[in-house]
């Protein structure tokens, strides 16, 4: 009997994934580390206090295992290793980096993936994720070989991820104002962990009563993957509903985070669900206008358009990347960003580490509704109209046979770029991340592979929902007719 190769170890949009037992393994992941140990610092030594490396995991089976593999091979090279004592979101290990001036920090986590994947994410001494030249220089040694020494001549020490990260984002919120509003029965607070390792973290935060709902552990998530998206979310949309069927003067909210918590989404008092598509729009005009924070807005090539439109609306510069957070969290090392997020999920901030956090956000639309004392949907609806946009959205994700099927698709793209989609004109096709087609109706439509499963991802904005499932319906079209 034999068996298929392992793939290659490469990384992806935002670290390295594959299928425990598969393609990752203990010793594959003991090679990663070590390559990244020394990829970390060789290139921010200069940044950091020691030879410190940050380790830690989320909630996923055996992620604890696999750290402290990745931990004992790092220290069996010499360096100090600092290993999570409990789960926590990937944002934390980041934050640990930064504020307590190490090398950097490896994750262990598949973030939104399906139960069956592992990953690792590398983050540097800048706290957050590592340019793609990072992740080539870790690719290069894993290449020119390399297996752990075991010499175990560094030090290995335990750490509590979730004390100095909680008391960080304390700073700044204003807390006390979220808390005044639920101690008062204004504000009743929801939140769908998705079994994921922000589980338990808007209580510490808050130190008030929030619901959770798939909060115990779960390697299976539920038999659905840990992603924040509408559908899976019937749970939490009925608990909303039901809060202000019987309270109906509160306002209710909803947060969504994926496995590691740098992903979110939201729900409003009626059980509407906001992607980031919404949250990110809120979230600029809370910072920019309620709390007086400036600088460049930087969006992916998947972004909405309302971003544009109310960032010249304040007045505020506009900057636009691949999909990756990486990508934004360079812009962030460049320059003063008020604000960076992706249509994923990911926002981070220029005035914290530039990392996607999905409990500050939380933490930020708390503080906004709790100062406008209005609820998140009719808060979107306002800033629609105040630039005078229509804006529906959806993505699907088609998975395919296999990556032999995307390289046909690729090649079509090139060769035959389309000139009309769904019966409306083309009017231009950007080529940054993927192949965006901006269509004549004020609608765009972006065709995009995943980087690390064999995944057709298919986006599009338009004024109506008509719309949008007209051109989604078009493009899964094309793309099953090359199956």
């Amino acid at each position: 009997m034999s068996f298929p190769s392992k793939k290659p170890i490469k990384f992806g949009t935002d670290g390295w994934r594959g299928i425990i037992a598969a393609d990752f393994t203990f010793e594959r992941v003991q090679r990663v580390a070590i390559a990244a140990a020394h990829v970390l610092k060789k290139n921010y030594a200069d940044q950091a206090t020691s030879d410190t490396i940050i380790v830690g995991y989320d909630r996923r089976f055996l992620a604890d295992e696999f750290a402290l593999a990745a931990a004992e091979a790092i220290q069996g090279e010499g360096f100090t290793v600092l290993l999570a004592n409990c789960f926590s979101p990937t944002p934390a290990l980041s934050y640990a980096a930064h504020h307590l001036k190490g090398l950097g920090a490896i994750a262990m986590t598949a973030s939104h993936n399906p139960a069956g994947y592992l990953g690792l994410k590398v983050k540097g001494a800048f706290g957050g994720s590592v340019s793609g030249d990072i992740t080539e220089q870790i690719e290069a040694k894993l290449a020119a070989g390399i297996t752990p020494s075991g010499s175990i001549t560094g030090k290995l020490d335990y750490f509590d991820p979730w004390q100095d990260y909680c008391e960080g984002l304390q700073k700044l919120v204003n807390v006390e104002l979220i808390r005044e509003a639920i101690a008062a029965g204004k504000l009743d607070v929801f939140v769908d962990v998705m079994y994921g390792a922000a589980s338990g973290g808007l209580m510490q935060l808050l130190n008030e009563i929030v619901q959770e709902v798939h909060c115990e552990p779960d390697p299976l998530f539920g038999g659905r993957a840990p992603e924040p998206l509408e559908k899976n979310l019937s749970q939490l949309k009925r608990t909303i509903r039901s809060a202000h069927a019987e309270n109906p003067d509160a306002i209710q909210v909803g947060f969504i985070f994926d496995g590691d918590s740098d992903r979110i989404a939201a729900m409003d008092s009626q059980g509407e669900f906001l992607s980031s598509q919404k949250l990110i729009p809120i979230l600029l005009s809370h910072l920019s206008q309620n709390r007086g924070y400036s600088g460049e807005v930087v969006k992916t090539v998947s972004g909405s358009d309302l971003i544009p439109l109310l960032s010249e609306s304040y007045g505020l510069p506009l900057y636009e990347t691949p999909i990756g957070y990486k990508y934004i969290a360079e812009r962030m090392l460049e320059e003063k960003v008020l604000l960076g997020g992706e249509e994923s999920g990911g926002i981070g901030y220029g005035h914290h580490i530039p990392e996607r956090d999905a409990l500050l956000a939380a933490l930020y639309v708390l503080e906004a509704i709790a100062m406008a004392d209005q609820d998140l949907g009719e808060m979107y609806q306002g800033l629609l109209d105040k630039v005078g946009f229509s804006s529906v959205y959806d993505r699907i994700d088609l998975h395919l046979k296999d990556f032999s099927i995307r390289d046909r698709l690729l090649t079509e793209l090139k060769d035959n770029t389309p000139t009309t989609v769904a019966g409306k004109a083309v009017l231009n096709c950007d080529t940054k991340d993927g192949y965006k087609f901006r269509l004549a109706d004020q609608s765009w439509l972006l065709i995009r592979f995943s980087g690390t499963e064999p995944v057709l991802r298919l986006y599009c904005e338009a004024p109506t929902m008509a719309d949008v499932q007209a051109t989604l319906a078009w493009a899964k079209s094309w793309a099953e007719s090359f199956e």
